[in-house]
Formats: C-alpha cells, sequence, structure tokens
C-alpha cells in the first residue's frame, strides 16, 4: 500500500451561505490524500497502474468551479468522483479550508476534513 498526496491546491470559488459569498467569491486550498497500491505501478514504471495526481487535481477544480452552499457538499462530491472514476483508490481524505472566511473576526481560515473508503 502507499499514500499519494496533493497538496495546497489554490482554488478560487463561489461557496457559502451568504449571498455576499456566491457574488465576490473566496480563495480556498484544498489537500488530498489518497491510499492506494503502489507496488504494482513501481513494477511497472506506468501511469495506468497509478492513481494520477493530474487527475486528482482535475477533479478538484471542476468540482470546486460549481457553487454550493457547504464545504462539506463540494467535498463529498469529489471523493465520490474519486472512487468512480479512478478504481486504484481505496481511500481518500480530502480538506478543504476557505481563507479569510466572512466570519466577523480575525480568522486566516475554517476547514472541513472528510473520508470515504472505497465500498466493496
Amino acid at each position: 500500500m502507499g499514500i499519494i498526496k496533493v497538496e495546497n491546491i489554490r482554488v478560487f470559488a463561489y461557496h457559502g451561505c451568504l449571498k455576499e459569498e456566491t457574488k465576490i467569491g473566496s480563495d480556498y486550498r484544498v489537500d488530498i490524500k489518497v491510499k492506494t497500491n503502489l507496488l504494482e505501478s513501481a513494477l511497472s514504471d506506468d501511469l495506468k497502474d497509478t492513481v494520477d495526481y493530474v487527475f486528482l487535481n482535475r477533479i478538484v477544480v471542476e468540482e470546486m468551479a460549481q457553487a454550493s452552499k457547504l464545504l462539506e457538499a463540494v467535498a463529498n462530491r469529489i471523493l465520490n468522483r474519486f472512487f468512480v472514476e479512478n478504481y486504484h483508490i481505496i481511500k481518500a481524505t480530502i480538506s478543504i479550508s476557505k481563507l479569510n472566511p466572512p466570519i466577523g473576526g480575525d480568522v486566516e481560515a475554517v476547514t472541513i476534513i472528510m473520508t470515504k473508503r472505497r465500498k466493496k
């Protein structure tokens, strides 16, 4: 087994429950960690035998572009696509941080973390 991580994916998006958030948008940071069998690709040296981090980044960017009220909903969509579109993924964790959230205080970020495991 092994882990592939894609860290600090920076995206500008329009998520939030406040009307202003969906109009002016915010900066986000997304981090991905997927568990997979790295032995096969280590032996074959072939991209088809692993989880391509370009694929992971593309899914994040595409789903972050679709506005949602809650980051939980965005994270769930991303994780679901990972499992549907890449059978090598055994388990995945995503963290999505809204940077400088409009919550009436000096807060650097708010973050949700969600993990899913492939159903057997």
